[in-house]
C-alpha cells in the first residue's frame, strides 16, 4: 500500500471519529483490527470489539474530535500527529468531570493489512486530559487499573 493510501485511509477514520459515526469507523478497519489506548489500558480486537470499544469512548467523549497535523511514514506502518479536543462525561472514571473541553497533544500510530487499517495505537497523557478534566488522576488510574496504578 501506498502511503498516499495510508494517509487517506487515517484522514477517513478521523473523520468518521469527528463526527461520532461508529458504522463510518467500522468499515475502514480489518476485520482483525486491534485498538489499543495505552492511557486507559485498554485493547480491543476484532470488528465487534472494536465497535463496543468506538461506542464507549463516544459515550465517555461525545464531542471528541482531533485535529492531524503531520505524519511520518515507514513500512507499513504510519504514525500521525496532532491535536484532540473532548469533554469527560459522565462516571466511567469514578470521578465527576468539570465539563470544560480538555485539548490534548496525541499521536497515533496505524498499521494496514488488506487495504484497511489492521492497528491503531492512540497516545496521549492521561495525566493531562485529568487535569483539564478537573479530576483526580490517581481515582481514574484506580478505576482503570485497579490498586496497582
Amino acid at each position: 500500500m501506498n502511503d498516499a493510501r495510508k494517509m487517506e485511509l487515517a484522514q477517513a477514520l478521523a473523520a468518521a471519529k469527528n463526527r461520532q459515526d461508529v458504522p463510518a469507523a467500522l468499515r475502514l478497519l480489518h476485520r482483525d483490527m486491534v485498538l489499543r489506548t495505552p492511557a486507559f489500558g485498554t485493547a480491543a480486537r476484532g470488528v465487534a470489539a472494536n465497535e463496543k470499544a468506538l461506542t464507549r469512548f463516544f459515550t465517555s467523549f461525545p464531542d471528541y474530535e482531533v485535529d492531524l497535523a503531520g505524519h511520518a511514514t515507514g513500512g507499513g506502518t504510519l504514525v500521525c500527529w496532532g491535536t484532540a479536543r473532548m469533554t469527560m462525561t459522565g462516571d466511567r472514571f469514578g470521578v465527576r468531570p468539570n465539563g470544560e473541553r480538555a485539548e490534548l497533544p496525541v499521536h497515533i500510530r496505524f498499521e494496514f493489512a488488506d487495504d484497511l487499517i489492521a492497528s491503531e495505537v492512540f497516545s496521549f497523557d492521561l495525566a493531562e486530559l485529568c487535569a483539564q478534566s478537573g479530576v483526580s488522576t490517581d481515582t481514574v488510574r484506580r478505576t482503570l487499573f485497579g490498586t496497582r496504578s
